[in-house]
């Protein structure tokens, strides 16, 4: 049987303020504490975060916990997977604390397994010392340890980035398994929802994202104009039931349930 694996991406960035400019007299009276809020619009972050807290976070976190429980006595329990960006889960702890606290509920159910990235999120993945990498990478494990109790074996780099370099350097900092597209072009005609090894890597395996039927979700689910439109979850199911491959990777932005589509569209349904 083929398994389907959901990985749900959950990152809000720090926005740059709207009268940022390079000048710099304006820096010349500004303590270090008070730069921050001189690059970035905290209040723009904030008025966001709530916004996309209360249409997807916690609605679409509401629906998992009961997936989970639902099933919970069944042989293949209901799982999913997350990856939180280390700049999201401090916009939790400083926009919507009852976020973070669904995100600990899941975490507790033992049926959600959570990813590594870089900590903001970033490029440092492509810069040409591994310093910046590596250390984003392990302020993310400490975040994972700190907030949610949970360590982490898969990584997943930034936009699912990835080379045969970047997967050595995830190889040496412990992890088992990558992430990234399954694009066209790197496979060369091969099938994406099988597991592949890395190039000069001795255990880590590369976990590819289906981005056909990740993008019907993501991109196409309320599109009138799409041929398959409305997507039920009887049709999406019937798509999976007839895939073949070991594991078919859906890898949604979680901003997907609620925001990206609004729940008028019946995509928590």
């Amino acid at each position: 049987m083929t398994d389907i694996v959901l990985v749900f991406e959950v990152h809000q960035p720090f926005r740059v303020g709207k009268g940022f400019y390079w000048e710099n007299r304006m820096f010349r009276n500004l303590k270090k504490g008070e730069l921050f809020d001189t690059y970035f619009d905290r209040r723009s972050d904030g008025e966001i975060f709530r916004r996309i807290s209360t249409k997807c976070y916690l609605a679409a976190n509401e629906i998992l916990l009961k997936a989970i429980d639902e099933h919970k006595r069944e042989k293949r329990r209901f799982k999913a997977a997350f990856s939180l960006s280390g700049v999201f889960l401090e916009q939790c702890e400083a926009f919507s604390k009852d976020v973070l606290d669904s995100f600990k509920q899941l975490a507790e159910s033992g049926c959600i397994e959570f990813l590594d990235q870089t900590y903001y999120h970033s490029l440092s993945s492509l810069y040409p010392e591994r310093d910046e990498f590596i250390e984003q990478v392990r302020m993310h494990s400490d975040a994972m340890r700190s907030h949610l109790h949970y360590e982490p074996k898969v990584f997943e780099n930034t936009e699912l980035l990835y080379n045969n370099a970047i997967a050595k350097v995830v190889e040496d900092l412990g992890f088992a398994a990558i992430f990234t597209e399954g694009a066209d072009r790197m496979l060369a005609g091969r099938s994406p929802n099988y597991v592949y090894s890395a190039r000069d890597c001795k255990r880590l395996k590369v976990l590819l994202r289906n981005y056909k039927l990740t993008d019907d979700i993501g991109f196409r689910f309320s599109a009138r104009w799409w041929s398959e439109w409305p997507l039920t979850a009887d049709k999406y199911a019937k798509w999976l039931s007839t895939t073949s491959g070991d594991c078919i990777n859906i890898f949604p932005d979680y901003e997907t349930f609620g925001e990206h589509h609004w729940p008028e569209t019946g995509i928590h349904e």
